[in-house]
Parts: C-alpha cells; structure tokens; sequence
C-alpha cells in the first residue's frame, strides 16, 4: 500500500498495479492504512488529511456507516472543504439519499473548488463515480431547460457548466455525452474555442461522433473558419446523414446559407480535381461527394443548383439514370437553365441522339465555358469528335444562312469538343467578325497562326494572314494590318492579292500600304517603307501614290541614307 500526497496537501489510496485485480490484497491493504491513519488522529485529532484517509479506507473496506461519520466529524471542523462534501456527496448517493446528495453536490459546485476532485473520486468505485455523473448531468439538463432569458441566462448556464465539469470529473472516459452539453454551454457564452477544446476531446475519444463534429462546425462557422467546418460537416455526413440535415436545417439562415455554399463549392472543385491534375478519386471522396449532394437536395429541394451537382456526381460515379431522374424530379425555372439543358443534352448523348446532345450542349459553350469543359471530360473521345463534327456543321449551316449570334454557340461548341482544332477556330473567327466581336476573333486566328507556323501550307497561311489584317482594320489598327497584309503577300502573292481584292478592296488595301510608308519615311524608317513600297506592287501595281511612294525610297537610299 502506498502513501499519495494529494494536490491539495491531503493523502489517498493508490492501487499498486500488481495488486490491484486481488480482492484479498485490496482489503488487506485497507486495513494497513485504517491502522496507520487511526494512529495518526490519535497524534493529532484536527489532523483532517489523516481522517480523510481513515474515511477512504473505511469505504473501500465497504464500512460505510463509519466511513460517513468519520466524514461529518472533518466537515464539522471544515464545513467547506471541496474534498469533505466530495466524499459525502458519493456516500449518500451510494446510501441511495439523493436530497441530502444533492445539497452536498450543489455545495461543491459553489465552491468553485475542483483541484481535490480528481483524486477524490480516483478513491471510489467505478459504479459510483458513474451516479455522480448521472447526477450532475441530469441536474445541469434541468437548469438548462429552466433557463430564464434576458441577463439571468448566463447564470444558469455557467451554473450549468459547473455541474458538468463535475460530472466529467466523475465520468472519466465516459464523459462523452457531458462533454458535448458543456461544449454547447461554452457556445453560448461565446466561449468559442473552449467549446472547439470540448469538442476535440470528444473526438479524440470517438473520432466518428456525428453530434461532435456537427457542434464544432458549427463553432467553426462562427470562428470564419468555414472550410474547417465544411471539411466536419462532410465527416459527418459520411457517418450519418440523418442527423446531420436536420440539424443544416434547424441553422439560421446566416449560418446555413455560407455552410451549404461552402459544401458545394468544396464538392465542385473536388469534381474538378480529375480535370486538373489526372488523379482520379478516392472511395471516400466519391461516398463524400454522394452523401453531400444527396443532403443539399433534401436540406433545401428548391435550389437548383443542388439537384445539378448531384446529378453531376452521379454521372462521375457513371450513374446515369439515377441521374436522369435526379434532373427530372429538379425544379425547372423558365426557361431552363443553360447548365440544366447541357445535361439533359449529354444525357441524350447516351442514347445516341448527337443533334439533340449538340443542341443541350451548345448553349452552354458562350455561358460557362468551365462547366461545358467539366461535362465534356465525362465523354469518351469518339463523342467527343462526334458532337465537335455536329456542332461545326449547324454552325456552318447557321453561317451561311446569315445567323452568326445563334451560330456562335455551336462554334465554341465545336472549339471545346474537338480540342481546339485550327478549323474549327477558324470557323469561330469567322462567326466573332461577323459579330463584330475583333478582340476574340484575333485571339482564335493567332492561335492558328502560331500552331501553323511550320506546316508548310503557304496558302493557306496567307489566307489567315488576310483575315488578321482586317480584323486589325476594324479594330482601327491600320500599321498592324498593313504588316499582316505583306505577311499574306510574302507568303502567297496570288492568292492574297485576290483575297485582299475581295476584302477590304483594292482601294482600301493600297490606301493602308500608303499611309503606312508615308509614315514610315516621315520617321527615317526607311527599311520599313522599303516593305512596303516593294509590296504596293502587288496590291495595286497602276496605284500613283504607291508609285511615287516606291520613287521617293529609292531617292532617299540612293541619296546616302542609311536604311535602318
């Protein structure tokens, strides 16, 4: 048997570990410390560290009528001693007196004196330690219901919070239940980050308990810590759905709306993660993606926005009926949505109808060129090439027919789908200048331009060139569409003069290589109006001002300049 000083200067009962399973050797070693602390109150009668210790020794020798007026006879001498009312309280709840319990309990918690509590109770039983829990919890339960409103509120609830930080001392590794009240009592004080402690140490314990995870994200809402909450929100959705929607849906509106965004922005670039870096993902995230969208669309079945998302999970995990019926049972606005018919659209992919598919999708490409791109990654490469083929040729259809605004679509369409191909950028450049919309235009033909530099197709690399020049002019880039124009002229003279002939006209042409020389003279750039006098030839060889232009170099040169 061993002697413990306590914290708080008295002694205790400690367990050597060898002996602490034998029944006899307990009892035996009771009997020493009665013994040795009878002796030590016969030395000193006010000695209260050594009463206490004949009191404990006298309970684990289950003498506990002696064992209690041992215990009068110290809180006679002290009546507030934490440790005294401590040990009464355990006793009368053992004799089964809970008002007398109860008063020594509420004695203990005004005191506000806990540093003896634990080694106290470390002297009783488990079962009994357990009653005191029971006790305290239930006894902090019910100042909580009765809890006033208006200032007395947070008496209560700081009374409350006593009673179960005794009960947690008595519980020990059970205390998870009293735990998570004390946690939701620190809340509501605002004791923010003492609740998060509570909460963790729930979890430490049981890491899938669901009302833990739920009350710290919750916490963390407050703290704007919402990807923390976000991230407990899905651990726990994992776990138990049922749950954890009522509780989203009991929140305020404040506190809702910023967590289920939250959830669907984290699901969204999850989705995205494949797109991104190649990595396909895991089992839990696929079930926490699934349980997510599963519990906006019943947190809130009137967002369209999460009847889309689950539909698009479903469709990841290749689930393409479910998700058929997901969109189906969706609210439908009027008109629908771009993103809700680019759906359907795939969805009639699967079923072979391409034109129907092109049509849902192209509305998509000029709205929200990342989701068309999330949808497309979800075909293989031969529907890929098909929808990119379909929506080429409704585009060119649409073209030709002077419809360049509904053909617009059906271009960025066949742009997405067919990986950018330099035909189908064309094609969109085309659409944009006829829209009168240069800025993107020029972008798609200098993507062509730049991926056709080396493959040896002169004409039709003089073609783009042409097509640059005047999409320079209409932007009002007069010097950038001369350059562009003797570039055509360089590469293929015939078929640029016939093209720049036909647009912007052999006039307008040769008045834009004028300009520019001139320009280039006045500023003793004398190579560069060399260019273009040598190119003037080409565009309008009878045009006089080219002519005198291409005299006036030469005179220049001929007279000492250097050409620069």
């Amino acid at each position: 048997m061993l002697l413990r000083p306590w914290p708080c200067g008295h002694t205790s009962l400690q367990e050597p570990r060898a002996e602490a399973d034998d029944p006899a050797a307990q009892e035996g070693d009771a009997h020493g410390v009665y013994q040795l602390a009878t002796m030590l109150m016969e030395l000193d009668m006010e000695d209260e560290s050594s009463r206490l210790l004949a009191a404990d020794a006298l309970y684990r020798l289950g003498r506990l009528e002696e064992a209690h007026k041992s215990l009068l006879v110290a809180l006679s001498q002290r009546p507030q001693a934490t440790p005294v009312l401590a040990r009464l309280a355990l006793l009368q709840l053992r004799r089964g007196f809970s008002y007398n319990a109860n008063q020594l309990v509420k004695k203990v918690v005004q005191s506000g004196d806990t540093a003896c509590l634990q080694p106290t109770l470390d002297v009783f039983d488990h079962e009994d330690r357990l009653l005191l829990q029971a006790h305290c919890h239930t006894r902090a339960l019910n100042i909580l219901r009765a809890r006033p409103s208006g200032p007395d509120s947070r008496a209560h609830t700081r009374e409350a919070i006593a009673y179960l930080s005794l009960a947690i001392f008595a519980a020990g590794t059970q205390a998870n239940e009293s735990l998570l009240v004390r946690a939701g009592c620190y809340g509501l004080l605002g004791q923010k980050k003492t609740a998060v402690f509570d909460f963790n140490s729930v979890l430490r314990a049981k890491p899938g308990n669901v009302r833990a995870l739920c009350g710290r994200a919750l916490v963390y809402l407050t703290l704007d810590q919402l990807q923390d909450a976000v991230d407990d929100i899905i651990s726990a959705l994992r776990l138990d759905p049922g749950t954890v929607v009522p509780e989203i849906r009991s929140l305020r509106p404040e506190a809702r709306v910023p967590l289920t965004h939250g959830l669907h922005s984290h699901c969204r670039a999850l989705l995205s993660q494949p797109l991104d870096t190649g990595v396909s993902l895991g089992d839990e995230d696929t079930k926490g993606l699934l349980a997510v969208g599963e519990a906006l669309t019943k947190i809130d079945a009137t967002q369209p926005s999460w009847h889309l998302l689950l539909a698009d999970i479903l469709m990841v995990l290749g689930r393409y009926e479910e998700a058929d019926t997901c969109l189906q049972g969706a609210p439908h606005p009027t008109p629908p949505s771009a993103a809700a018919q680019a759906r359907r659209g795939l969805l009639l992919l699967r079923r072979g109808a391409v034109p129907a598919a092109v049509q849902g999708l192209q509305g998509l490409a000029e709205v929200d060129a990342q989701d068309l791109h999330f949808l497309l990654h979800l075909l293989g490469a031969s529907e890929r090439q098909s929808i990119s083929q379909v929506a080429a040729q409704e585009a060119s259809i649409l073209l030709d027919t002077g419809h360049p605004r509904q053909a617009l679509g059906y271009c960025s369409l066949a742009v997405q789908a067919g990986g950018s191909r330099t035909c189908h950028l064309r094609l969109r450049a085309a659409c944009l200048a006829e829209l009168r919309e240069f800025d993107r235009a020029l972008q798609d033909l200098d993507r062509v331009i730049q991926e056709g530099a080396g493959d040896g197709d002169l004409p039709g690399r003089a073609e783009d060139f042409c097509s640059r020049g005047r999409l320079l002019l209409g932007l009002g880039d007069e010097e950038g569409a001369t350059g562009a124009f003797a570039q055509a002229l360089a590469l293929s003279p015939a078929l640029a003069q016939s093209r720049l002939w036909k647009q912007p006209g052999q006039a307008l042409t040769a008045g834009t290589f004028l300009r520019l020389g001139q320009c280039c003279l006045e500023g003793q750039r004398y190579g560069e109006a060399r260019t273009v006098a040598q190119s003037r030839l080409l565009v309008n060889p009878n045009h006089g001002g080219l002519k005198r232009l291409k005299a006036q170099t030469q005179r220049t040169v001929s007279s000492g300049c250097r050409l620069l």
